[in-house]
C-alpha cells in the first residue's frame, strides 16, 4: 500500500532536522554554540573533534531514517538520544541553549512527533482497512 504524502513528508522533516543539526550546526560549525555546549559537557580538550563526531553521527541518523532500516529501533534510538542530550544540556549548559531551559519543551515535542510518526502513523498504515 502506498504511504500517504503526510507520512512521507514527516519522515523527510525528521531526517532534515537531524541533517541540519549534525551537518550544518556541528560539522560545518555554522552554529558555534554547539561547540561550546560540547566543551561545557565533555570538556574543552577534545571538544572540536567530539562536536564534529556528534554532528557526523547525527547526519548518519538522517540517512538511517530515510533508509527505513529497522524503523522502530531507529525511533527508539532517536528518542533516547534526544532525551539524553537535552536533559544534559538542561542541567549543564542552559545558558548556551537557543531558548534556555525552554529548549527541553521543544525536544520533547520532537520526541512526541517521532513517536507519533513511527508508532501511530506507521502502525495505522500496516493494518488493513
Amino acid at each position: 500500500m502506498k504511504k500517504p504524502k503526510t507520512q512521507t513528508a514527516l519522515r523527510f522533516f525528521i531526517a532534515a532536522v537531524w541533517l541540519a543539526s549534525g551537518l550544518f550546526c556541528k560539522v560545518l560549525n555554522l552554529v558555534p554554540r554547539h561547540h561550546q555546549i560540547v566543551a561545557r559537557i565533555l570538556g574543552n580538550e577534545h571538544a572540536g573533534i567530539l562536536t564534529v563526531s556528534i554532528g557526523g553521527l547525527e547526519a548518519l541518523m538522517a540517512v538511517w531514517i530515510l533508509s527505513r532500516y529497522q524503523p522502530k529501533l531507529n525511533a527508539i534510538v532517536q528518542m533516547a538520544v534526544i532525551a539524553t542530550m537535552n536533559i544534559l544540556e538542561f542541567i549543564l549548559a542552559p545558558d548556551l541553549l537557543l531558548w534556555g531551559r525552554l529548549n527541553i519543551v521543544f525536544a520533547f515535542l520532537f520526541i512526541g512527533l517521532i513517536y507519533f510518526y513511527e508508532f501511530h502513523l506507521s502502525q495505522k498504515q500496516k493494518t488493513p482497512d
